[in-house]
């Protein structure tokens, strides 16, 4: 499945749908970034039961505000709508395997429990 670019227009649309959504939050001049795009685009034709993500944080200074973006590149996982993963730097190819595959195994009932009990204590 192709990269897709985020925006501000789709941004929310992609990342609260079904499944699991990666998405890569990166800038042109961020050497970290320029190494980490290749192993995200490889991911993303090898897997073509997840959408792949890019929001570029220099044209949508909004979206990178609004999701906390302090160091690039950030790496955010979506499933299901939920927030289950977020980490800053560039992570190698088999780290990212590993990554989609914990994705795959994750218990969504768990989570959701999980998201409720965190909401309820607030």
């Amino acid at each position: 499945m192709a990269t897709i670019t985020a925006t501000a227009e789709n941004f929310e649309q992609t990342v609260t749908g079904k499944g699991i959504v990666l998405v890569d939050f990166w800038a042109e001049w961020c050497g970290p970034c320029r190494m980490f795009g290749p192993i995200f685009e490889a991911a993303s034709e090898q897997h073509d039961d997840i959408a792949f993500a890019k929001v570029d944080t220099e044209a949508e200074q909004g979206i990178a505000g609004e999701a906390q973006i302090t160091s690039i590149p950030t790496l955010m996982a979506f499933r299901d709508g939920i927030l289950v993963f977020r980490q800053a730097g560039a992570l190698p190819a088999p780290a990212l395997e590993q990554l989609i595959v914990a994705l795959r195994e994750l218990d969504m009932d768990d989570v959701r429990a999980k998201v409720a009990e965190s909401e309820a204590g607030r």
